[in-house]
């Protein structure tokens, strides 16, 4: 990693009100060159509720100085209601939030220093607002970088998955919004006599946002608003789509490319849910900002004051890592690899594999409900324990189809699909398909996986359920992937009915029965001669602005990142798992950020009614005599006919309760 600590243009940082047309502000840091009311420049915002003044300020303190520097007002802007804003954090992406950001790209394009073009970037939920702003068509807006997200808010978010309820993160992910919603404004910023009447306001509006979610087990106009799938031709904006192979949002990189009509390049690399130059697990980090740089360079730049004057758009549409095989482990430092091109997608250089699974016996598929124990993180982060480790015991709870030892190496790029023939005892029922690298020595390296909600198999706004003595066809497609499987190794396909706690299971013990001899994997097969007489796809080496000076503390003790138990006894299963954000750390300005969070998801093997999940957050702010507290518990369990939802908070000034709040409520099963 390069640091840089001069640039070609002297770098100021100042913090500013932005007003909305309601007269709410905002609050922002802006980093520009010294000399911008001179020689204006073009505007780049990150627009996020996760609080710039203390957990995103290092993440921001590498690139916002680092595009300040090479000649753009580098703007980080909490969202209304969150950080040191003003106003109450209703919802994800609300119209009220994609209004805002509209007011906010406005008012930067009439700053005496910007040149009236405005960029957004933003990874996660700051990837996912430029996409559904762009598609509002700000005028100033010419340009975004949208990193690890999503154009399809119910299909490929936190929520549902197939159609089926994500029981890993539609919990968890309540949970830390819980938390994250309830923490107060900065008084050194909002003033000593405002912060505690802003703080009420927040307490007094939190409902827990899971009671919305649960609300909405369909694909109706709660998850359209913000899909921006709904209509990729609204977006005029250049866009610049980017992945990594161990993020859940990696299909929306090949969609964009494959549909918005005007400019758009797609990359994905092997990274997990992060930007890319940050040297996080897995490698390699790339020199992501100067990459972006070209973007906007090319975008909201004259000719006469860019950095580089190569075209962007002579890139490759599709610039893709493909993952080399490696042995199954929970932790990559590097992957093994290379980037490949193509300049079109779906990509003549793919053809479809079609593999029948096998067999002419019919096969019964009842998995116990702990199968998916060992799935990973939905969100891997970079930490040690993410990754799926050896799925031998996975494949041992599923029904599974092995090819014959390779004889070639088969690279696969794309969305792999599985089309299976069944039949389900139960009304209601789910099915998971996971391909797996099988070397000689037995060991399961997971490449992909795909879940359908049985429900949900004549599309995800409607739920039909099955009828049990019945043979139907069901298709669907897995998660985009980039691998190479080596010659001497087997292809195999795993089907379960049950994958916790990836996936809720429904309220009655199921089963299907599949016939293999009807059944096929669908590989997306890459032409391993594709890229001959191509150039070389390559990157600078990372480079970033000087980081910012934070002490982080040591992870407490005794408490594993990651684990599993088994009480024999009673045949439950209990995974605990510490999300590991960034823990505790104290900022150059004094203020001590202390942050703890424990999930907990437990099923019986036999039982899926007795399928519970669990979140608690504690988060401290310190500063001198200001000392602010948040304690969060969040559970969802279930009956066969409704879910039960239970969440708390308690918010504490310097020790004493500011507010003390519970919620119970139930909705009615209706399609998971």
């Amino acid at each position: 990693m390069k640091y840089r600590k001069q640039f070609d243009r002297q770098v100021r940082a100042e913090d500013v009100w932005i007003p909305t047309r309601d007269g709410t502000k905002l609050h922002a840091r802006i980093w520009r060159p010294t000399d911008a009311e001179a020689h204006p420049v073009p505007a780049l915002l990150e627009y996020l509720p996760y609080r710039k003044s203390d957990w995103t300020a290092p993440r921001d303190a590498q690139r916002h100085p680092w595009y300040a520097g090479h000649g753009y007002a580098s703007v980080r802007v909490d969202l209304r209601g969150s950080g040191d804003s003003e106003g109450v954090m209703l919802d994800e992406y609300t119209e009220t939030e994609l209004a805002d950001g509209v007011d906010v790209i406005n008012w930067l394009a009439a700053q005496p220093w910007c040149t009236g073009r405005v960029g957004m970037f933003g990874i996660s939920w700051g990837g996912f607002n430029a996409l559904q702003i762009a598609a509002l068509r700000p005028e100033p807006l010419k340009a975004i970088v949208t990193v690890c997200s999503t154009d399809d808010r119910y299909d490929n978010d936190v929520h549902y998955t197939g159609g089926a309820v994500l029981g890993i993160d539609m919990l968890a992910w309540a949970g830390t919004m819980l938390a994250f919603t309830a923490r107060p404004p900065d008084p050194a910023t909002v003033g000593d006599t405002k912060w505690l009447p802003m703080w009420r306001e927040r307490l007094d509006a939190l409902e827990p946002y899971l009671h919305t979610w649960l609300a909405h087990q369909q694909r109706d106009a709660y998850w359209r608003h913000g899909s921006v799938c709904e209509d990729y031709a609204a977006i005029d904006a250049a866009v610049l789509a980017v992945g990594g192979w161990a993020d859940p949002y990696r299909d929306t990189v090949l969609r964009l490319v494959e549909h918005l009509p005007g400019p758009v390049r797609g990359l994905i690399g092997p990274w997990s849910h992060q930007y890319p130059d940050r040297g996080l697990p897995p490698g390699p980090a790339i020199g992501f900002l100067q990459e972006t740089l070209r973007w906007w360079d090319q975008w909201l730049k004259d000719d006469d004051t860019k950095v580089d004057d190569t075209n962007v758009m002579d890139e490759p549409l599709l610039r893709a890592w493909i993952n080399d095989p490696v042995p199954p482990a929970t932790f990559y430092d590097t992957m093994p690899g290379r980037w490949v091109g193509d300049d079109m997608w779906p990509s003549p250089s793919v053809t479809w594999d079609e593999r029948p699974l096998g067999g002419a016996d019919p096969v019964i598929v009842r998995s116990p409900h702990h199968t998916g124990i060992d799935a990973g993180r939905f969100f891997p982060f970079g930490n040690r324990t993410d990754l799926p480790p050896d799925q031998r015991e996975e494949d041992g709870r599923s029904v599974c189809f092995d090819s014959v030892p390779l004889t070639d190496r088969v690279e696969i790029l794309g969305r792999p699909r599985v089309r299976l023939r069944l039949d389900s005892a139960t009304p209601r029922a789910n099915v998971i398909a996971r391909v797996c690298d099988v070397a000689p020595d037995g060991s399961s390296t997971l490449v992909t996986r795909g879940v359908l909600n049985l429900l949900s198999r004549h599309g995800r706004d409607r739920a039909v359920e099955w009828q049990p003595g019945t043979f139907e066809d069901v298709e669907f497609e897995l998660n985009a992937t980039g691998y190479a499987f080596p010659p001497g190794h087997r292809i195999r396909v795993a089907v379960s009915d049950a994958y916790w706690p990836w996936v809720w299971p429904h309220g009655t013990r199921g089963a299907l029965t599949l016939h293999p001899a009807d059944s096929a994997v669908l590989l997306p097969v890459r032409d391993p001669g594709a890229d001959a007489g191509r150039e070389p796809i390559r990157f600078d080496e990372p480079e970033q602005a000087e980081p910012l000076a934070v002490t982080v503390e040591p992870p407490a003790r005794g408490r594993a990142e990651r684990s599993v138990t088994h009480d024999v006894a009673t045949g439950e299963w209990t995974l605990e798992v510490d999300p590991n954000y960034g823990g505790s750390r104290t900022y150059p300005d004094g203020l001590s950020y202390e942050e703890s969070a424990l999930e907990r998801y437990q099923i019986r093997a036999d039982d899926p009614l007795s399928a519970t999940a669990g979140s608690q957050w504690t988060i401290r702010l310190r500063r001198g005599d200001w000392d602010a507290e948040i304690i969060t518990s969040t559970e969802l369990r279930a009956t066969a006919a409704e879910f039960i939802m239970d969440s708390r908070i308690e918010a504490r000034s310097n020790g004493e309760t500011v507010a003390k709040r519970a919620w119970h409520r139930t909705t009615p099963r209706t399609s998971a």
